[in-house]
């Protein structure tokens, strides 16, 4: 730059951006930092944009993390909002700049670019989608809009597309409000990176709350009335009367800038980068949604939208760029929590589906446990499945359902993962326990457990959606418990409370493949250990017990065969 000090240019002002930009600035005071940004404004709070229109946050500013004066001022950053960068001379380190102020272009060269301009709503090509109703919501003027839609129309009915985590806090919010509400989803599924099971619980509590779920079932137009969306029509025929449509199919990186400057894209369609967030022009970095980052359990580069891991590129991005070096990134794992009225789903790292998909030997155990010592009030039961290789035991992911604590199991396992873990480093964490927080054997704790003793043999394990025909079932809960829920899918199962199971051994055929299951997996479990040391020789523990079974089937995905 002619004996000009370095100048740093980021293309996006939001999470990925604002990270590397004042990441930058903190290791060069000297370099000059130009922030584009084409919207009107910059480092906002998109997770927050939901709970905005709910009013569960009342105060928009406070969407607002840092503004542009902020930025200028503690951090000398020039930034400048509804530019958008349109073009990048690689050869000549320049970029084209659109000025949306003026409605003109410019020319602006740069030492170092970083590109962080995330991803877009998808917005499926279909009649009636462009009705003033219809609303995307990605940024700070997409929320005033919906804002000032739901403020002066008051909507009683409204139809969310997608059940993602978008989709499904905006169902919460809505339900919030007053206003009825209907879900629709193209796979048969809420939130599709959960294992189906385990979605199948927030189901029940969307229907609970009087949410009209429709899984499974496309969207195929929007009928208009006077320019405004009146009704949504489903693939299957069904017809949503609507005040309101939100869409929340998921985003699309926004590659195409990268593209045209003929830098490479990765297999899952973000920009392929290194471990310090270079593409392959070393001048140019891409962080954050619109980029590829190492996913742990598998060691491949993948997209992984999510604000954590776009805050901690950019920053490291920022850092290099400013020094030239920088610690390299770590690998990913998904890790991410969602409310659903009263129940939190987290996960972190491979699901089984995704396992199954990739090719990947994965077992799998559940367990239900609380989310502190069941005597001391409040105790509230969740559900915790963890997923890891055979054999080895390394710990490839783990999903959980529940009303209290979800986040410090996920974040908890994501840390083990992050090092390495196997399921047995898990049974030995040393984790905090008071009768308020916890467990001195935690659900963590339980679910390690349950996977180091399939691993030693002390147990087989069948995935609560298994096939059991043929099985000798037994169930050894009480005689109350059967009667409240008897054994789903099962012909003449055999009842056996677990107490009573060593001295009604003769009610069993020892020679045949016998299953076995209570409420959860705990019980069946000693019933398995009593049944193996006197004389059975193929026993079967159900993992997550009739309770997770129910979900399993419900879900309409049986799994056949061992987990």
């Amino acid at each position: 730059m002619g004996g000009q000090s370095l100048r740093i240019v980021i293309v996006g002002g939001v999470a990925g951006g604002a990270s590397a930009a004042t990441r930058a600035r903190r290791m060069n005071e000297g370099a000059q930092i130009i922030m584009l940004e084409k919207d009107r404004h910059v480092s906002f709070a998109n997770c927050g944009l939901p709970y905005y229109l709910g009013g569960e946050i009342t105060d928009r500013e406070k969407l607002l993390v840092a503004k542009p004066e902020l930025f200028e001022k503690r951090f000398n950053i020039d930034v400048r909002t509804r530019q958008e960068v349109t073009a990048i001379d690689r050869a000549r380190k320049i970029i084209t700049v659109l000025d949306h102020r003026e409605g003109e272009s410019y020319e602006l060269g740069y030492d170092k670019l970083i590109l962080a301009p995330g991803a877009s709503p998808i917005v499926p090509p279909i009649g009636g989608v462009d009705s003033a109703n219809v609303f995307t919501l990605r940024n700070v003027e997409d929320v005033d809009r919906i804002k000032s839609y739901l403020d002066v129309t008051k909507p009683k009915r409204a139809v969310v597309i997608g059940a993602g985590f978008i989709g499904l806090e905006m169902v919460e919010q809505l339900h919030g409000l007053g206003i009825e509400t209907r879900l629709v989803e193209l796979v048969e599924q809420v939130l599709p990176p959960l294992d189906s099971e385990m979605a199948h619980i927030l189901e029940a509590e969307l229907e609970a709350k009087g949410v009209d779920l429709h899984l499974g079932d496309g969207i195929k137009e929007i009928r208009t009335v006077d320019g405004l969306a009146d009704s949504v029509v489903l693939n299957s025929g069904t017809v949503l009367g609507t005040d309101l449509v939100i869409m929340g199919v998921g985003v699309r990186p926004n590659v195409k800038l990268a593209v045209d400057a003929g830098l490479s894209l990765g297999e899952t369609g973000g920009v392929l980068t290194n471990e310090y967030g270079q593409t392959e022009d070393k001048a140019i970095y891409a962080v954050g949604d619109v980029a590829e980052y190492e996913y742990g359990p598998t060691g491949k580069m993948m997209r992984v939208p999510l604000a954590g891991p776009a805050n901690r590129s950019g920053r490291a991005a920022g850092e290099h760029a400013a020094t030239g070096k920088s610690d390299p990134a770590t690998a990913v794992y998904g890790t991410a929590i969602a409310r659903v009225f009263g129940l939190a789903a987290g996960m972190t790292g491979m699901s089984r589906k995704l396992a199954e998909r990739l090719g990947r030997d994965a077992k799998s155990v559940t367990v239900l446990a609380n989310q502190h010592v069941g005597y001391y009030p409040g105790a509230k039961q969740m559900v915790l499945k963890l997923i890891y290789e055979p054999v080895t035991g390394k710990v490839l992911g783990a999903q959980a359902v529940g009303a209290d604590g979800i986040d410090k199991r996920m974040d908890v396992i994501a840390t083990a993962m992050r090092f390495g873990a196997k399921v047995y480093d898990l049974t030995g964490l040393d984790l905090a326990y008071a009768p308020p927080y916890g467990a001195a054997k935690d659900p963590v704790h339980m679910a390690a457990f349950a996977a180091c003793n399939e691993l030693d043999g002390h147990v087989k394990v069948l995935d609560c959606g298994a096939d059991l025909s043929g099985l000798q079932a037994l169930d050894v809960r009480s005689a109350g418990e059967v009667a409240k829920m008897a054994f789903p899918d099962v012909t003449d199962p055999v009842h056996i409370p677990v107490d009573d199971l060593r001295g009604r051994l003769d009610e069993l055929d020892a020679s045949r493949p016998t299953v076995v299951t209570c409420a959860s997996g705990l019980r069946s479990y000693v019933a398995c250990r009593v049944l193996m040391q006197n004389g059975f020789k193929d026993v079967f523990n159900l993992s997550g017990g009739v309770v997770m079974r129910k979900h399993a089937l419900a879900s309409k995905e049986l799994t056949l065969g061992e987990a």
